[in-house]
């Protein structure tokens, strides 16, 4: 972890709970405006926006169903991708997981994930890179919150879930708040909730929030 980045992070984030998973306290920002200014988000930059400084919904409602529900993970070898805060990747360390891996390309997210984790008195990897264009190790379960977002990175996600259903056998759960990039087709619900979040990020106080499976068989494909 860079000892810089981890400074960033504490200067311009505080420790709270997560508003839909109070179990989980985050590094998280109080004025999402002006830190995304801050950090030249709206990709004005190389460096990523703050993603890791909220509780996005995807996450939220992904970590509330983990916590839930530990048994889909506990015992077993878990991926979160493009972890943002590490919310998830925590909820899985809480909930009993055999081991978890946090996948960041932002350097401050990393940072922000092993703070997080180490809040939480929880283990948690967290690895810095770009890992889509491979496949997901030996990951039993693998979770992604609020990744569907563009299409640009709704393709690239997709075609790594299903390499990691399809060839590794993993598990796919996917959290997501509506956004227009959701292949629905590819998936089945599990649970929804309606999640708290922050108004100056989402323009709403609230936005329902839908775990998913990932279906690996082909569309039309016998079952």
């Amino acid at each position: 972890m860079s000892e810089l980045s981890a400074a960033f992070v504490r200067l311009h984030a505080r420790l709270a709970p997560v508003a839909f998973v109070p179990e989980v306290r985050l590094y998280q920002a109080d004025e999402p405006i002006g830190l995304w200014e801050l950090t030249e988000g709206e990709f004005r930059s190389a460096q990523p926006p703050p993603f890791w400084a909220f509780a996005w919904a995807g996450g939220q409602g992904l970590a509330r169903h983990v916590t839930d529900h530990p048994e889909l993970v506990a015992g077993r070898r878990v991926l979160d991708l493009a972890a943002g805060s590490g919310l998830v990747a925590i909820a899985a360390a809480r909930a009993g997981a055999a081991s978890v891996r946090a996948v960041e390309i932002d350097e401050r997210a990393a940072a922000a994930v092993a703070l997080n984790a180490e809040a939480n008195g929880v283990r948690v990897d967290a690895e810095l890179g770009d890992v889509l264009d491979s496949d997901a190790g030996d990951a039993e379960v693998v979770l992604a919150g609020d990744v569907f977002y563009s299409e640009a990175m709704a393709k690239r996600m997709l075609r790594f879930l299903l390499r990691a259903a399809r060839t590794g056998g993993a598990r796919v759960l996917v959290g997501d708040p509506g956004r227009a990039f959701l292949p629905r087709e590819r998936f089945r619900e599990l649970a929804a909730y309606d999640v708290p979040v922050p108004e100056a990020l989402e323009s709403v106080r609230v936005k329902r929030t839908t775990v998913w499976e990932l279906d690996p068989t082909p569309p039309g494909a016998t079952r």
